[in-house]
């Protein structure tokens, strides 16, 4: 297998093409998306007959409360009740109220996203055989999905490993929302990954594998004590890694690559939560026009792969879905169908201003609210049960002044985040190939979160702590063989590294080959461990080669004082979360209460005010001076810092976070 490397490589670059190649930035002649900053909020409706009265009311209270659109989420009845009275899904009656929403929602400047079907992963109460996603045991079960609009009419998930089959599916869903496309732009929106991953299959999975890897992947697939993924344990890890490989790009090209392109062919944008998904997460946050991250389902810190997909793709806006089960998950099930989130209405702003700041801080700009039930003015028979629950009913936390002052909160540092762009001193190179080589996570991580399974999410990964001043954004393969070096700095695009910091246990001899590229024409490179080739097939002799060429390298070093690099923009020991965009000469940093460093799913009930306050002293570095700071937190503060040649000046948020009721 001698010409595996070469043979790779056009692979690789036949994949790009197929997922499309980066184009160079064009001016923007409309408004930014979402461009007032303004939370918006998921609006879950249940399948019943929906009334248009309750449409425009709703969407009248929201305006009032400071939000800045919806995005529709088309669900099950009420309490799965099988009789409830509804619409078809996609009918012209059906329709009709969600026309109604985009005309209102356009008319009150709301802006108007739609979940791209009913409940997720994608599914379809009439889709065809042979179209549903399978693994490579079993072509029926897990494509169950009984919870649908359509309910009690069972739907199937769809194959997205297909194009084709994404396409044929696409196409309804076009027809049905063909007049709400009308208007203003609408986001068409897919959420986290929900689809069963173990042994994922499609037809011709094993000829693709064998022209990328150059050896027969059925033995493995067909005997569980070669590769165990059932049981969570993978006993052939180069095997598994290979299988990794190949399924990402049937992810990349045939799922949300597509995705992206139906909804700008229908004068839409794409927004898509990548996580969960067994593919290259960075790769695939950039081939939306919005990435979406999670919390605190997800650790605040999964944000910054999508923060760092906005930079690299020159996206200005990076969505999280926010607040979903906060205080812990209930199941649907439990009590006949009528479980609810815990502490469901009686939420504390306090603890979810925690969540939000955590998002902030780590490259989020725009909170989408985790929701809001399609209810009248004044009810709540409607709820849904992972939600922290918007509502129009007095009696619960999440409404009136408190839910106004909240969303301005959240405007306000979100409208800071959005000026200019993110500020970045430092390329960490991913560690994509120790997760794909890394299997299952550890036994006591199943235990928290049950339908968590491979180190392929990458939920945990963190930029390294001791870099942390200079706001480090991750890198790949993909995006350093497309990087040049210009005045000593790596560029790509718009982007500017001033270093790279590798620290990884595995790294594809295409990424190796980049970075020694690099090197030598003068990246400074932190090399925290000579890394491995993973995959079953290996090129020693050129890989061993490469390795000995990049530790000669004068510009690559373990020692980071060695790399004589600029100091960080800013120094301080047990430095808190923040973000930094630059705008212009000037930087707008959001400095997070350090009480978000230790929050946690599932979060304890008014954890907020356990908070008894903080000190830290910080050093900025900038324009050429160094100023000493002293960070005061309240309970319950967060900070905003300007910088500018002029020195460092506190930017008041004006906003506490009231302890609300409790019964």
């Amino acid at each position: 297998m001698k010409n595996h490397t070469l043979f790779f490589c056009a692979m690789w670059l036949t994949l790009v093409s197929m997922v499309g190649c980066r184009k160079s930035p064009t001016p923007v002649t409309e408004p930014r998306l979402y461009d007032s900053c303004k939370p918006y909020t998921r609006w879950w409706w249940h399948s019943a007959e929906i009334d248009t009265n309750d449409v425009r009311d709703q969407l009248i209270w929201m305006k009032e409360h400071e939000f800045g659109g919806v995005e529709i989420a088309w669900i099950y009845p009420m309490y799965c009740a099988p009789d409830t009275p509804h619409p078809d899904f996609l009918s012209e009656e059906w329709a009709k109220p969600v026309n109604y929403a985009k005309h209102i929602a356009d008319s009150l400047g709301l802006g108007c996203d739609f979940t791209f079907g009913t409940m997720w992963p994608f599914a379809d109460v009439d889709l065809p055989d042979g179209d549903q996603t399978r693994n490579f045991f079993d072509s029926v079960e897990i494509a169950r999905r009984p919870l649908v609009w359509d309910h009690p009419r069972e739907a199937r998930i769809i194959n997205h490993l297909d194009k084709q089959v994404f396409e044929r599916y696409a196409a309804k869903m076009n027809k049905g929302l063909e007049k709400a496309y009308e208007g203003s732009k609408s986001g068409l929106f897919v959420d986290s990954w929900e689809v069963e991953t173990e042994y994922l299959y499609t037809p011709g999975f094993e000829q693709t594998f064998m022209a990328e890897h150059g050896y027969d992947i059925l033995p493995y697939l067909r005997d569980t004590q070669l590769l165990d993924m059932r049981t969570h344990e993978v006993y052939d890890h180069e095997v598994f890694y290979d299988y990794m490989h190949t399924l990402s790009g049937y992810v990349l090209r045939e799922f949300y690559q597509p995705f992206a392109d139906n909804a700008t062919r229908n004068g839409c944008f794409s927004r898509s939560q990548c996580g969960g998904a067994p593919t290259d997460l960075l790769t695939a946050f950039t081939l939306v026009d919005i990435p979406e991250t999670e919390a605190i389902l997800y650790e605040p810190c999964f944000s910054k792969i999508a923060a760092s997909a906005a930079t690299l793709g020159d996206k200005d806006a990076v969505t999280a879905e926010t607040f979903t089960c906060a205080y812990g998950w209930t199941s649907l099930r439990y009590n006949n169908f009528r479980g609810h989130s815990p502490h469901q209405g009686k939420e504390q702003i306090a603890d979810l201003r925690l969540i939000c700041d955590a998002l902030f801080a780590n490259g989020t700009n725009q909170i989408i609210w985790h929701g809001m039930p399609f209810n009248h003015l004044g009810d709540t028979t409607n709820y849904f049960y992972t939600t922290c629950q918007v509502s129009m009913h007095p009696e619960n936390n999440l409404t009136g002044q408190q839910l106004t002052d909240f969303n301005k909160y959240m405007t306000t540092v979100a409208t800071y985040m959005r000026r200019g762009k993110n500020y970045t001193d430092m390329a960490v190179y991913m560690p994509l190939e120790d997760a794909w080589m890394g299997g299952a996570y550890p036994e006591e991580v199943h235990k928290q979160m049950a339908w968590l399974w491979g180190q392929y999410e990458m939920r945990f990964i963190q930029t390294p702590e001791s870099e942390k001043g200079r706001q480090p954004m991750w890198i790949n393969e993909y995006f350093l063989n497309r990087s040049k070096m210009d005045k000593g700095e790596l560029k790509y695009n718009d982007v500017r590294f001033r270093s790279l910091y590798v620290d990884v246990e595995y790294m594809e001899m295409s990424a190796l080959a980049a970075i020694v590229h690099l090197a030598e024409q003068g990246l400074p490179v932190y090399l925290g461990q000579l890394p491995k080739e993973p995959g079953k097939v290996k090129h020693t002799e050129e890989y061993n080669r490469l390795l000995t060429k990049l530790q000669s390298l004068p510009t690559v070093s373990k020692d980071p004082a060695a790399l004589n690099l600029p100091k960080p923009l800013i120094e301080g020991n047990e430095l808190p979360d923040f973000w930094v965009r630059q705008d212009g000469e000037d930087y707008f940093v959001f400095v997070a209460n350090p009480m978000t460093q230790t929050i946690q799913y599932p979060l304890s009930y008014e954890y907020a005010f356990t908070d008894n306050g903080s000190e830290r002293d910080i050093t900025v570095n900038h324009h050429g001076r160094e100023d000493n700071m002293h960070l005061v937190f309240a309970q319950n503060q967060s900070l905003m810092l300007h910088i500018s040649k002029d020195g460092v000046e506190q930017i008041d948020l004006n906003y506490t976070a009231p302890h609300l009721p409790t019964k």
